[in-house]
């Protein structure tokens, strides 16, 4: 497997991880020379009245 490759796998991982623990917000991917370096999570919490 490429290095390429590997850093798919190991961020979808990650991503995988990330979507299980919110209910709200966004997630965005930093990509330098084909390879993701990093994430960032954003997450909104709804306050109910």
């Amino acid at each position: 497997m490429s290095k390429k490759q590997e850093n798919i796998q190991q961020v979808l991982k990650k991503i995988e991880l990330m979507l299980l623990s919110m209910n709200y917000g966004s997630i965005t991917l930093v990509v330098h020379d084909e390879h993701v370096v990093q994430i960032e999570k954003n997450e909104k919490i709804r306050l109910h009245k």
